[in-house]
């Protein structure tokens, strides 16, 4: 519904048109006023009516209170409307700013780079000269360099030779960058010039190299830093560097065997050293004094292919010259082998083949495994060596055994025995004082002892086999302990020597049984512990039986009592014959013990009232513990 200016007047005053009075109040001139107001004209006022239409829908007394903060509240609304929008406007225009200062830094960046390009144009051609010198500088030689290579054919050779040879392997490899560009002519050409100087300067310094090997034939000779040089540069070419290698080894072989022969028959300068010649009639001597030579020339030799090689990458396979200077001598080591088959000795034997051992063992640490040759051949002069000296020791073994000896009247070790550990504590001897490392000499030790010691053992059983029980103990513990006494003082029997206390003490064990059965019978008592022993309930008492009556027992507790008076007289002869002490006083003792037990067990029989002894203390009148007391 539209309301009229004269509507809302009549309704503010509260009354009709037809009842409306004149009244001077403000109300009703500000009334008058409205009422007074031509609308028709106004177009602010008709559009502000019509907007408040829009939204003033009921006209009542609520609405009418709240017209004015509606219409602020929609003036708010439609101001904040009006806000965003040009907020809007106002991110765009920031945006055409941002493109417009864009294209504009845009500008000024290519004017910058014109500028710069136009400026490096002029420093591109300088350079392109600069690149030229360094091209031809890097990949051409100069003509100092020139007559430097050229200028070897005939005189001696000088640092420089290296210098410019090292260039040309230089520019050689540098130059195949240039293959990899569009400059393959140019590289290809200076590839071709490179390669063809340096194939002539190899062959120059080869030839030199040879020439300055082949002076090399003195025992001591000086290498030349140059001729140490030359073999560095010579491992690019393979051929050349093992050609060389051959004439340093056959000046060298030369010169170590005409060392030796010297040494042999005309000693050291002045007749010092004496020639080892002179030494044959002592092998040992003879033998150590040719290896020690030969381990001093090889130490020398690896010394002066050091020196040859010192600027080489040397590998095991360059060590084959020493290989070779030692072979030459091979041949004079004959007579080692010479001296081993003559067989002068075990022991002699023996410390030839523990040298050869030293020797192998020292030159090899010197030299690796290079020098094959050389020490193949002192291995097998070592194994021959050691080989013989065996079959020495079995001779020896098996003469043993084809001829047994009785054993001598006061059981001791026969003459053969003692020999043969006398050879062997020589041959430990000489074994404990060699230089062979520890795991071998603990592999040669047990070979000596198994080969000696287990005939020895074989022996002595087959030369006791017809003693009696005791003889055959006495004489079996003093042939064990001269062997036991024999291996205690050297290095790896720990085995052996349990193995012997083993058997040692079993016969002990024997010997033990027959001193107290020996006791027990001449004390009176053996008899009766037997039956004591042997009784059963059964039977009925003890005192009943034959011999074991009271008479019988007071009899021989006399016999007893002598025993226990005097008991060093109541031995085996056999004692007498033991070497050591110790076990003659190891068998008193247990043996005594065994006759104090069964003279315990006694002591329990008759005192227990089953067996119907009258007065027991009256026939055993001695306590187990005063006759343990007694014998002790």
């Amino acid at each position: 519904r539209h309301f009229t200016a004269g509507d809302v007047s009549w309704q503010l005053i509260g009354c009709s048109p037809g009842t409306a009075v004149q009244s001077t109040n403000p109300l009703s001139r500000k009334l008058n006023k409205i009422l007074e107001t031509r609308l028709d004209n106004d177009k602010d006022m008709l559009e502000a009516l019509k907007a408040l239409s829009a939204f003033f829908t009921e006209n009542s007394l609520r609405s009418r209170r709240n017209l004015r903060g509606d219409i602020e509240r929609r003036s708010l609304s439609i101001n904040e409307e009006f806000v965003g929008i040009f907020k809007k406007v106002r991110e765009e225009l920031e945006n055409i700013n941002e493109d417009v200062q864009a294209m504009s830094s845009c500008c000024q960046d290519m004017t910058s780079r014109l500028k710069v390009v136009k400026l490096t144009k002029l420093i591109r051609l300088e350079i392109r000269a600069q690149v030229a010198d360094a091209f031809l500088a890097k990949f051409q030689l100069t003509s100092d360099e020139m007559n430097i290579l050229r200028g070897t054919r005939e005189g001696p050779l000088t640092e420089d030779f290296f210098k410019v040879l090292g260039r040309v392997k230089q520019i050689h490899n540098d130059v195949k960058l240039l293959l990899r560009t569009n400059q393959q002519t140019a590289g290809l050409e200076i590839m071709e010039q490179m390669a063809l100087l340096q194939e002539t300067s190899y062959e120059q310094l080869y030839r030199w190299a040879q020439n300055e090997c082949r002076t090399l034939t003195q025992e001591s000779c000086d290498i030349s830093p140059i001729l140490a040089q030359a073999m560095d540069a010579l491992q690019d070419r393979p051929v050349l560097y093992n050609y060389t290698l051959d004439e340093f080894g056959t000046a060298r072989r030369s010169a170590v065997v005409r060392g030796f022969i010297d040494a042999l028959t005309r000693g050291g300068p002045g007749g010092t050293p004496r020639p080892i010649e002179m030494h044959s009639h002592d092998p040992l001597r003879y033998v150590g004094d040719m290896l020690a030579w030969l381990h001093q020339a090889t130490a020398s030799e690896k010394e002066h292919l050091e020196s040859l090689l010192k600027l080489v990458n040397i590998q095991g396979t360059v060590w084959r010259n020493v290989s070779v200077t030692g072979m030459s001598a091979c041949h004079s080591l004959v007579r080692i082998e010479q001296v081993i088959i003559a067989e002068p000795g075990a022991v002699l034997l023996f410390k030839i083949s523990n040298l050869l051992k030293f020797y192998h063992h020292t030159i090899s640490a010197i030299v690796g495994t290079s020098a094959s040759s050389l020490l193949t051949t002192i291995e097998e002069m070592h194994l021959l060596s050691k080989k013989i000296f065996f079959n020495s020791l079995s001779l020896h073994a098996s003469k043993l055994l084809d001829k047994v000896e009785l054993p001598p009247a006061d059981l001791g070790p026969s003459s053969a025995l003692n020999q043969t550990l006398t050879l062997l504590r020589e041959v430990l001897v000489s074994h404990d004082s060699s230089v062979v490392p520890l795991d071998a000499r603990q592999a040669d030790f047990v070979q000596v002892l198994s080969c000696v010691l287990d005939p020895l053992l074989q022996m002595c059983t087959v030369s006791a086999s017809n003693l009696g029980t005791a003889d055959m103990a006495t004489y079996m513990v003093n042939c064990l302990y001269m062997m036991k006494t024999t291996l205690a003082l050297f290095e790896f029997t720990d085995k052996r020597l349990e193995m012997l206390q083993f058997q040692i003490e079993a016969h002990l064990d024997t010997l033990v049984n027959e001193q107290a059965s020996y006791v027990l019978t001449r004390a009176g008592l053996s008899q009766i512990y037997s039956c004591v022993q042997q009784h059963k309930p059964e039977q009925g008492p003890l005192s009943n039986l034959p011999n074991l009556d009271s008479v019988s027992l007071k009899a021989a507790m006399v016999q007893f009592d002598r025993y226990l008076a005097a008991p060093d007289n109541l031995q085996m002869p056999q004692l007498n014959y033991f070497l050591s002490a110790t076990v003659k006083e190891q068998i008193i003792k247990q043996s005594t013990e065994l006759v104090c037990k069964a003279y315990s067990e006694l002591y329990e029989a008759v005192m227990n009232p089953v067996n119907g002894y009258k007065d027991p203390t009256g026939i055993l009148h001695r306590s187990p513990q005063q006759v343990q007391t007694l014998l002790s």
